[in-house]
């Protein structure tokens, strides 16, 4: 069968998984097309429902509104309720690199089984969860990961000046210059893999600033490191913010620019009509809208598969807790050989790590935190582990090739914008700020051709 054929035949099977009439995808392609998805609207897009109010939907409905959008975003349960609450807050576009890579390979399968491993998978593992393992595996080769890098240079430049965006349009929150930002290891051998890392990242093109420290260099700068710690790297220009406060902070703002936030309110479908696209709640009936955008994190593509997006979004759990310190550090603290990460949030320290690859819907499992507390117990000073709380599971969306799915789908009138992994909260302002230009003017920007949802 010709390949025209056998492309027109994969149209018409969309066409009946989407309820896109045949004739619409032909009107799509009569003004000019990329893989059948049609690169504008006939006009901007008015009325806009969000699917997802954490930090990356709530981003795109923020700069949605600047090119003049009515937005309503919808949550299955609340806002910054999934992965933008307890994470570790890192504004960091210097580290925000692709998750598979090389070291994790070196893991091996009993490391990973282990209840204790930074890197987790179940030993039940299903058939869904073993084929996203196998292509993250396939892309955690020294080639690739250059690649995926190469490919986040340019959105991380955006990162941080996006944030200023929303502070200086009036969202009452701010950002917290880190005045040290260190990564602390137990040796100098340990250290040397960042330092490695380090230099692959400034030779993809992304600008890192950093040094290496003696063990008592880290602890002038940062009391709070244990003796244990002999070597370490201190980043420069790096920020934090706490996560779940900055989240509602944009929510508020959305919301005094007239958008509507709809909690508890789970979109179970997602119709397509000549001229608009309609959103069903769960116990309501469809409302139509001009355009959606799925940011629904790990859910993303249970509503964006009929729209040809084929990418697997799997829950990269990851686990927090805050303890009380004698001195709260000046900024986030790394310890990147047990790949636990702690930020300092008021008068308390926030302790966050773990990647569990398992169901997102599965309960917080305490031998996850315990790991994290026996892995920072030794190497930090004055914090009471043992007095938690606020103890935490958050779903990160990850893809198997480390690049979220940011853009258009096979409906001029559906967009996806997930998939960040671990960087959602770094990256959500810039990634709104450009699909909401995508969005309004029909032109991709450039910064974002990498990350094209039906690749």
């Amino acid at each position: 069968m010709p390949f025209a054929r056998r492309a027109a035949r994969r149209l018409g099977e969309q066409d009946r998984d989407s309820g896109v009439p045949a004739a619409h995808h032909r009107s799509i392609r009569r003004r000019g097309t990329r893989r059948g998805v049609a690169m504008a609207l006939d006009a901007a897009p008015r009325r806009v429902a969000v699917v997802g109010a954490g930090m990356v939907g709530l981003s795109t409905a923020w700069f949605l509104q600047e090119h003049g959008a009515d937005v309503t975003v919808f949550d299955r349960r609340d806002v910054a309720a999934g992965a933008s609450w307890g994470n570790a807050g890192w504004l960091t576009p210097g580290l925000a690199t692709p998750l598979p890579e090389p070291a994790v390979l070196s893991y091996g399968v009993k490391a990973v089984l282990s209840p204790s491993s930074p890197v987790y998978v179940p030993p039940s593992a299903n058939p869904r969860l073993l084929r996203f393992l196998a292509g993250f595996a396939r892309n955690s080769t020294a080639a690739r990961w250059r690649r995926a890098m190469e490919s986040l240079v340019p959105i991380n430049g955006r990162a941080l000046p996006s944030f200023d965006a929303l502070i200086e349009g009036g969202v009452k929150a701010e950002t917290n210059e880190a005045r040290s930002f260190l990564a602390a290891y137990r040796t100098a051998a340990e250290r040397r893999v960042l330092l490695e890392e380090i230099e692959h990242i400034r030779a993809a093109g992304q600008e890192l600033e950093y040094e290496a420290l003696t063990g008592d260099q880290a602890r002038a700068l940062e009391p709070a490191l244990s003796d244990e710690i002999g070597a370490a790297i201190v980043l420069r220009g790096q920020r934090f913010i706490d996560p779940g406060a900055f989240v509602h902070a944009l929510a508020d703002s959305v919301r005094d620019r007239g958008g509507k936030i709809r909690t508890g309110a789970a979109v179970t479908g997602i119709g397509h009509q000549r001229g608009s696209v309609s959103v069903r709640t769960t116990g309501s009936d469809f409302e139509k809208f001009d355009t959606v955008v799925l940011a629904s994190g790990v859910w993303l593509g249970d509503l964006a598969r009929q729209f040809g997006v084929r990418s697997l979004v799997q829950a990269g759990r990851g686990y927090s807790f805050s303890v009380p310190v004698d001195r709260v550090p000046d900024g986030p603290v790394y310890f990147p050989a047990q790949r636990v990460a702690c930020t300092p949030l008021g008068d308390r320290l926030r302790v966050a790590g773990m990647m569990e690859f398992r169901s997102p819907e599965a309960p917080l499992d305490p031998r996850r935190v315990e790991a994290i507390v026996e892995a920072a117990r030794p190497l930090l000073r004055g914090a009471d582990l043992d007095s938690r709380r606020d103890e935490w599971v958050g779903s990160r969306p990850c893809t198997r090739d480390g690049l979220p799915l940011i853009g258009a789908t096979r409906s001029p009138r559906v967009f996806a914008a997930g998939g960040h992994g671990m960087w959602g909260i770094t990256l959500g302002p810039a990634t709104g700020r450009l699909l909401a230009e995508q969005i309004a003017t029909g032109r991709r920007p450039s910064e974002l051709d990498p990350f094209d949802p039906l690749r």
